[in-house]
């Protein structure tokens, strides 16, 4: 009886995500970590980003923000923020084939394990021939889009970042997500492109700058576990 109680115990007990590579970056060791074939995990300073178990918001926001594509001609779509690939890999699945997809990563070694040992997590979506693949900051990639205007535009935007829209310290910028941003999105989008966002809460005050940018705005409420994550969505007018 005791045998049996203690293997109860143990098939209990999951399994730990193992280091499987490693970088350092300003906010910490950046880690990939891995439990059996297909479940990663991604942190930076020992805050877990992601893992490819819960997923739920991600899809959401890539469901959401490519709805209005399905029938579009070669969509033009913008993804800020790789991670472990969830987000593309929900785009893609709701895309037609002959969009394009930038990806738009700040961390080369994000890049390289969604093309290596993370690969299995998003099906190989960097693999897909629609992708292609910017190493740098969003922010900066959609200013340099929105200031140029002989650069085509996007049908959509989506931001998953680690950090969503939300209070920032008094005194300091918010350039993913203050009025100026919401601007500079919306000159990157075509007439009737789609500005999703993916939030770990409500917040208002972001509601509010997408407002003032011109969007007619959208929020969806995303149960993600036991966590519910919002997706604001920003409409530019004037599409067909």
């Amino acid at each position: 009886m005791e045998r049996a109680a203690r293997a109860c115990h143990n098939a209990a007990v999951p399994r730990p995500y193992l280091p499987i590579a490693m970088v350092e970056t300003a906010e910490g060791d950046l880690e990939l970590r891995r439990r059996g074939e297909r479940d990663f995990m991604i942190r930076v300073g020992g805050r877990v980003l992601m893992t490819s178990r819960l997923t739920r918001s991600e899809e959401a926001l890539a469901r959401i923000g490519c709805a209005p594509l399905a029938t579009r001609a070669a969509p033009r779509v913008l993804v800020g923020g790789l991670g472990l690939g969830m987000t593309l890999r929900a785009a893609l699945d709701a895309l037609p084939s002959d969009a394009l997809v930038t990806v738009c990563e700040l961390s080369e070694a994000v890049v390289t394990w969604c093309r290596g040992p993370a690969a299995p997590a998003s099906g190989a979506a960097l693999e897909d021939p629609r992708v292609e693949v910017v190493v740098g900051d969003v922010a900066a990639h959609i200013r340099a889009v929105a200031a140029d205007r002989s650069r085509p535009r996007y049908d959509a935007i989506l931001l998953d970042l680690y950090v969503g829209p939300g209070p920032v310290p008094h005194g300091q910028a918010d350039p993913l997500y203050d009025r100026a941003s919401a601007v500079r999105a919306r000159d990157a989008l075509g007439l009737g492109g789609v500005y999703a966002v993916w939030g770990e809460a409500p917040f208002p005050p972001f509601e509010r700058r997408l407002h003032a940018a011109g969007f007619e705005v959208q929020t969806h409420a995303i149960q993600a576990g036991g966590v519910r994550h919002v997706v604001f969505v920003g409409t530019r007018p004037g599409g067909t």
